[in-house]
């Protein structure tokens, strides 16, 4: 029977808690004491390093050493170093061409503001690398739209010119890659407007704009290098969601998506920062070929202010946005013309073939879910708020649970909608803005998502009118997944900086279509893990094409998509903190109760909140519990502006023969989805 399987996990759970070795999953709530080898933040290094640690290509065969570097031509490089130089080579000249005095000599001794920006270039230039050279590309800061002509191979104030010998030279090698660093929103919008085909400002003063062929996210063509480091750390195999890649197809990619970005006049640098915890944040580079992308970027990330960005130095992770032009078909792995790819050795990202600016965001989530864990930080997928006297509730949740309704509480501060690292320290938002939905939004459904969208927020694939510019949020034309990415502190109760105390309370939300699961259950930490592993919710007839009736989903620690590591070892962590802290886990159905779905009732939302205030004020723990059958979930006698009848769904449903069925259906679902992390060795 289910409920024994369910009483023996929950059994081994309950008994083992206090002794944290980390081994199977049926012991899984032992939780670590030791932690991970380190809490550093460190990379496994890679072999054969050139300039600035970027791995060299080598070429066999020949007359050539082993060890050469692969030129691009073969014959004698030309002379020029520029494209007007070049050209200038067709004339001779009459008479001899003055030097500029000075131009090989520093103009000061200590670093001054044109040295910080020579070195901020000087950066750039690395991170655009291509690794069959020695050498950056040579940029120049500055809108090349606005200069009349290319600057001199020297720095000044109106061009700062990074420049170094190189040891071969191509046609790319000659000319000046125009740095549009960390723009601001106005500047943002004026390139968007007048260079990208699609962006107009609509009348709340947002930028509209397209994504291209690409209106979501595409999981499957989403790849990760997997070396002697990550073969062990990560998760892979059945219900993972990395796929694999060698380091020399990263390679290539790298240098298909280098090539192409360092071939355009301009290209879009933000320098930003993840998580809003100091202690640890992660320094990200964001080289990007839209303004929309920059413009995003700007808005999810965390904004350095002028201080931070003197002292911003290297990277920890750099993204290569190339998605207008697409990967190489042939080249190995490839099953599209799209690929995102994560080498967590290189620390580097690389988009083709993509436009949509959601693999951004969510591929730097991926990162800190690798990263985090490292510094026994746990990363969650979840929303969050503090009430005003400092208790913090953690909302999990797939689409269509509520997460962003019921997080959003206008008697709360909202620390984040979306992604969390909770340390030593307490809970901090990784993002600096909120990545929102928008189709069928409105102003009585969700004022302070429908207000945030003003000038600076980017809005994804909307519709609006030709003439007055109003957005219809209920046009599907283009796609369903529109969304608008805006910065958090246009959230009016948003708490800036984002960040807060351990939290109290750890709120599971499931839409039960099946109409079994309790409006509102308490769980112990082996039920806490078992339903965060699990990740259920329910597809109902309308969200998808072909559905006729509720069909169970299971998103491993509510975003399988994104977590990098098993999950039983996210299920650790998140069992041994609320442990430490005390927090007490909750699973809320938002679903349908007295019947499944078609013969039952949505639960109101009303009498939802009436029970996330309770859990919020602490009442609900106060309550009388009852035992239901199958999941062994307690649930309370009476909430204060419930109905007390709906608490128990035995009670709601008129055939009690059916509800048994339906209770029973649901119970095996969640143990044949169980079933491939039982033997899972966590560490040892």
């Amino acid at each position: 029977m289910f409920h024994q399987y369910i009483s023996f996990i929950t059994s081994i759970f309950i008994n083992q808690i206090s002794h944290i070795t980390y081994h199977k999953i049926d012991e899984i709530v032992k939780m670590a004491s030791q932690g991970t080898e380190n809490g550093e933040f460190s990379f496994p290094k890679t072999p054969t390093k050139g300039r600035n640690g970027l791995p060299k290509i080598q070429t066999r065969g020949g007359k050539k050493e082993d060890d050469q570097i692969c030129h691009d031509d073969s014959v004698p490089p030309v002379k020029a170093q520029t494209i007007d130089e070049l050209h200038s080579l067709q004339k001779k000249r009459s008479v001899p061409n003055t030097p500029i005095k000075g131009e090989t000599q520093p103009a000061f001794n200590a670093i001054s503001e044109e040295g910080r920006q020579k070195q901020q270039l000087e950066s750039i230039s690395a991170s655009l690398a291509s690794l069959t050279r020695e050498t950056g590309p040579k940029v120049v800061r500055g809108d090349p739209d606005r200069k009349t002509e290319t600057p001199r191979a020297q720095v000044t104030h109106q061009h700062r010119h990074v420049h170094a010998p190189t040891l071969s030279t191509s046609d790319s090698a000659l000319k000046f890659t125009h740095i549009l660093y960390n723009l601001s929103p106005a500047e943002l919008y004026e390139q968007a407007i007048k260079y990208e085909k699609g962006s107009f400002i609509t009348s709340s003063g947002a930028l509209a704009t397209l994504s291209g062929a690409k209106t979501g996210r595409s999981p499957r063509d989403k790849r990760v290098v997997r070396d002697e480091t990550t073969e062990d750390e990560l998760w892979w195999g059945k219900g993972s969601p990395n796929i694999e890649m060698d380091e020399h197809t990263f390679l290539v990619n790298r240098e298909r998506a280098v090539d192409y970005l360092c071939s355009l006049d301009k290209v879009y640098v933000n320098d930003q920062f993840l998580n809003w915890d100091p202690v640890h944040r992660i320094k990200v580079r964001i080289v990007s070929a839209r303004a929309y992308h920059s413009l995003f970027m700007h808005n999810m990330c965390i904004r350095p202010t002028a201080e931070e960005l003197e002292e911003f130095g290297t990277p920890d992770f750099t993204i290569y946005n190339a998605g207008m032009f697409p990967c190489n078909r042939y080249t190995h792995y490839m099953t599209s013309s799209t690929s995102i790819d994560l080498n967590l050795g290189r620390r580097e990202m690389v988009i083709l073939g993509t436009q949509y600016a959601g693999e951004m965001k969510k591929g730097l989530f991926g990162v800190m879910h690798y990263l985090m864990p490292k510094r026994q930080i746990l990363s969650l997928h979840s929303g969050c708020n503090m009430g005003k006297d400092g208790d913090v509730a953690l909302f999990f949740g797939l689409s269509g649970t509520g997460k962003t309704t019921l997080s959003t509480d206008h008697n709360r501060y909202l620390i984040g909608d979306d992604e969390h690292c909770w340390s030593e320290n307490g809970v901090s938002n990784i993002e600096g803005g909120c990545y929102a939905k928008c189709i069928d939004l409105s102003k009585e459904k969700e004022p302070d998502i429908f207000n945030a969208i003003k000038f600076g927020t980017v809005m994804e694939n909307v519709v609006f009118d030709e003439h007055t510019r109003e957005v219809d949020y209920s046009d599907k034309s283009v796609t369903e997944n529109t969304r608008a990415a805006y910065p958090i502190e246009y959230i009016p109760n948003a708490k800036i900086p984002c960040v807060g105390p351990h939290p109290k309370n750890v709120i599971l939300l499931a839409c039960d279509a099946f109409g079994v699961l309790p409006p509102v259950s308490k769980l112990n930490l082996a039920q806490t893990m078992y339903h965060f592993i699990s990740g259920y919710t329910a597809l109902v007839a309308g969200t998808e094409d072909g559905i006729k009736e509720p069909q169970a989903t299971f998103s491993a620690c509510f975003g399988a998509a994104f977590i990098m590591l098993h999950p039983t070892k996210y299920a650790a962590m998140l069992a041994e903190k609320m442990k430490k802290h005390g927090a007490t886990g909750w699973l809320v159905n938002t679903g349908w109760s007295g019947g499944s779905y078609g013969s039952g009732k949505r639960i109101k939302l009303a009498y939802t909140r009436k029970m996330i205030d309770a859990i919020h004020s602490g009442s609900l723990l106060e309550a009388e519990y009852t035992k239901t059958e199958i999941f062994g979930l307690e649930i309370p006698t009476a909430i204060e502006g419930v109905p007390s009848e709906i608490l128990d769904p035995a009670n709601t449903w008129p055939d009690k023969k059916a509800h048994m069925d339906a209770l029973t259906k649901l119970g095996g679902l969640f143990k044949k989805n169980f079933e491939v992390f039982l033997d899972y060795k966590i560490w040892n």
